[in-house]
């Protein structure tokens, strides 16, 4: 039966217990009750692992309100069990084998820090004591050590969280709070920093990111941060699972190798989430590796597709240097991919499209000026930096696609041309004609672009327009400077994306009947106070729009945010409408995380990395339901009816995704039939449980109608 909100809430707010404490199972369940000093355990966390299958196995569910628990439909194998929650240390882990009752006995944490040893990075983080609001002084004002170009306490935290360190990997996480002594002695706490964010391939990055803070300031919050912890302070607990929270059931297979790094999934079209049914789920190794990694779930069997570019005189994109060695890989290179693939999407056809490097940078002829294309004839493009590919499983078969602009994200709209629309490409806005390129072959005439401009005189079309560094001129149009970094097809053939920065901003773009001569963009920035305040949240990240064309976005500030259209009070354009015309379009959700120390503005400690709206209820929570990747709730955050719904990973520690879809393999099979997918997607794979050889890991998340529905 398929789940609907009503009975999901109606178990949130109290169904009736099944009578009885046994646990019946079938031959391929593994249950029991768990108890702990003080009587039965509810809402903590059941895992059993497996190294019998030719892929590692892990599934993870949670007991109910009398501590009862069943893990459904284990594949044949010996598992190693054990009880994991806040208040407790793990449990010792117990041979279980499926058909079998298992009785579990918790154990207390003996101290206040060995109970915080669970708790999910964020908490951590959140004990971070950030530059009070009055060390932003007029830029570099005697004393200031907070870099001179940011004058608000909320420019800084978004560099420290979506713009800058959160964007790669977790903070607070154990290989984050606490210095490595693979890293050597110092000093200080602040020369241990200084030394290790210098560390591997990532270290001029993470140059750049503290400079970007101020350095000698972010080094001391750092090292204040870790001396803090090293001391004995401890995060406040988070709470247990409740509700349609203990209703879920996590699986994981490992995949990739522990120096790859994942940054998406793809299980099936977006548009019609019942392809690829029971198929395989596919990843992008962004940098690190050329190969796509493949889970057949089925077979719990992972393996790999080659990758290749078409110019071999490619480039690694990561580069071959590194300021200071890694703690865990030394001067070992461990990132060499020059395919660079980042981003993946399904067709209808179940082909998967690929944001890869295919060439070096340099543009080709047709796309840059004096050519007669007619994205180059209005703006030309001299370089991109990754492109397109397509790999179809079944003729496994993969096909580089030459593009002028440069690709990051993609996702298909809902038109007869098929369009794979594209985000990173700098000032504009790329798609392909994807029908045209499978009937001719022809990337050129395939492909187009657009510079995002604004309809600043009002009179409808597409017209001669001013710079951005120009003043808005009522007859003419405004161009705007920002890329998109999100990029989301709406039903009504509008796209949406978002443009990162301080306060950041989403962008509507109207194709028109015949792009790029009739596109036009809606600029919504994040609504500032006279002074230039944040109202509430600032700095979007990853969004997504929903079947109503309400847009959901991921903040620096710690909430979810939505921003519908259909609530503008004034003109959506001319000379008025450039950003900060619409405020009462915005609605705020902080992420269920406390807030960062020295921060008294709305939010959390929290900065998802992107948000994925469940458009047709496939995970059983409701229709156009936004879920946030959680980054630093170590959890996918589900918004349902304005409440939080927090599904976490407790194993490994370390979860932090960047990305996930929904795919319904049985439409009548209920929960069983129907599932979220997501993959580890931390560049630190080796920050999390277990340290160095961790790997990635898929995720499949599901929700039952009770903590023991078989």
């Amino acid at each position: 039966m398929r789940l609907t909100t009503a009975c999901l809430l109606a178990m949130c707010l109290g169904g009736r217990p099944l009578a009885g404490q046994a646990v019946p199972i079938d031959a391929d369940d593994i249950g029991g009750v768990v108890t702990g000093p003080n009587g039965p355990e509810a809402g903590v966390w059941v895992i059993a692992e497996t190294r019998d299958l030719p892929a590692k196995f892990v599934r993870i569910v949670v007991t109910d309100d009398r501590g009862r628990y069943l893990l459904p439909d284990l594949p044949k194998a010996s598992y190693a069990v054990w009880v994991r929650g806040y208040g407790l240390i793990d449990s010792p882990k117990v041979p279980g084998q499926p058909g079998k009752t298992l009785n579990l006995t918790a154990v207390a944490a003996p101290t206040p820090r060995a109970a915080a040893e669970y708790y999910p990075a964020g908490y951590w983080f959140s004990l971070i004591h950030v530059p009070d609001t009055s060390e932003f002084r007029a830029h570099g004002a005697d004393g200031n050590e907070v870099a001179p170009n940011l004058s608000s306490q909320a420019e800084w935290l978004r560099i420290l969280k979506s713009g800058g360190c959160w964007a790669c990997h977790q903070l607070g996480s154990r290989g984050t709070r606490e210095i490595p002594a693979a890293l050597g002695t110092f000093a200080s706490s602040v020369a241990a920093w200084d030394r290790r964010i210098q560390s591997g391939q990532a270290g001029g990055a993470m140059l750049a990111t503290v400079n970007q803070l101020g350095r000698d300031r972010a080094l001391a919050m750092f090292a204040d941060w870790t001396d803090r912890i090293a001391a004995g302070e401890n995060p406040p607990a988070p709470p247990r699972p409740q509700g349609i929270e203990r209703n879920v059931v996590i699986t994981e297979w490992d995949w990739a190798d522990p120096k790859a790094y994942l940054h998406d999934e793809v299980s099936t079209d977006r548009r019609n989430p019942t392809l690829n049914a029971n198929g395989a789920i596919y990843g992008s190794l962004e940098l690190s590796a050329d190969y796509l990694p493949v889970l057949d779930p089925l077979r719990n069997m992972a393996s790999r597709v080659p990758l290749t570019v078409r110019d071999p005189n490619t480039q690694p994109a990561a580069g071959t240097g590194m300021p200071q060695p890694s703690p865990y890989w030394g001067d070992e290179l461990i990132w060499a991919s020059k395919a660079n693939v980042h981003n993946p999407m399904f067709d209808e056809r179940g082909r998967m499209w690929l944001t890869a490097t295919v060439r070096p940078p340099d543009n080709p002829d047709f796309c840059k000026a004096g050519s007669t294309h007619p994205s180059a004839k209005l703006f030309p493009l001299t370089r991109a930096g990754r492109h397109l590919a397509v790999y179809d499983p079944k003729t496994q078969k993969l096909t580089h696609i030459s593009t002028c602009f440069s690709t990051h994200h993609l996702m298909f709209a809902e038109d007869s041309n098929r369009t794979l629309w594209t985000s990173g490409g700098g000032p504009v806005v790329g798609w392909l004609n994807t029908r045209l390129f499978d009937e001719t072959g022809d990337e050129e005439r395939s492909q187009g672009w657009t510079a995002l401009i604004l309809d600043t005189n009002g009179n409808g079309r597409r017209d001669d327009y001013v710079e951005p560094d120009q003043p808005v001129d009522p007859s003419k149009d405004k161009r705007i400077p920002g890329g998109l970094y999100a990029v989301a097809p709406a039903p009504d053939g509008s796209v949406w994306g978002t443009i990162l920065g301080f306060p950041g901003a989403v962008v509507r773009l109207v194709p028109g009947r015949n792009p790029p001569q009739t596109a036009l963009a809606e600029l919504y920035a994040l609504p500032l106070d006279k002074s230039g305040k944040p109202v509430a949240g600032f700095s979007p990240r990853g969004g997504d729009v929903d079947r109503n064309g309400v847009y959901w976005t991921a903040l620096a500030s710690g909430h979810l945010a939505s921003f519908d259209r259909r609530k503008c009070k004034g003109p959506l354009n001319g000379p008025t409408a450039t950003g900060q015309h619409c405020p009462e379009g915005w609605t705020f959700y902080a992420e269920p995380l406390p807030q960062l120390q020295g921060v008294t503005d709305p939010g959390s400690a929290g900065a998802s990395y992107y948000t994925w709206v469940d458009q047709f209820g496939v995970l059983g929570l409701g229709k156009n339901v936004p879920i946030n990747t959680g980054n630093a709730a170590e959890g996918l955050l589900a918004l349902v009816e304005g409440k939080w719904v927090v599904l976490r990973v407790p194993y490994p520690l370390g979860f932090y995704t960047k990305w996930l879809d929904g795919r319904i393999d049985d439409a009548g099979a209920g929960w069983k039939g129907r599932e979220l997918w997501a993959t580890v997607s931390t560049r630190a794979p080796f920050h999390m449980e277990g340290g160095k050889g961790t790997t990635s890991k898929v995720l499949k998340f599901q929700l039952r109608p009770d903590p023991l529905a078989h």
